[in-house]
């Protein structure tokens, strides 16, 4: 279970990193036109919970499926392939 708390705080650095999106605002001019688009990134709750939820499925999958792959093997041969 150790793995889903390494998964949880790197969920939230990045959630953390995406938080600070939000201060910047992006511009994009085309030179066609001469017209500007500016936008911004807007951090919600939703996004929150579902950027948390992805990295604890992610990591579940990256961690959980390999070692039982691992734990059907031999010893002797598991530990040859490291």
């Amino acid at each position: 279970m150790k793995f889903l708390l390494s998964d949880f705080v790197g969920g939230c650095v990045g959630l953390f990193f995406a938080f600070l999106l939000q201060l910047l605002t992006i511009f994009t001019l085309n030179l066609q036109t001469f017209s500007e688009l500016a936008f911004s990134f807007t951090f919600t709750f939703e996004i929150f919970y579902k950027s948390l939820l992805f990295s604890l499925i992610m990591g579940f999958f990256g961690s959980v499926l390999p070692a039982f792959r691992v734990a059907r093997k031999n010893i002797l041969e598991a530990l040859r392939v490291i």
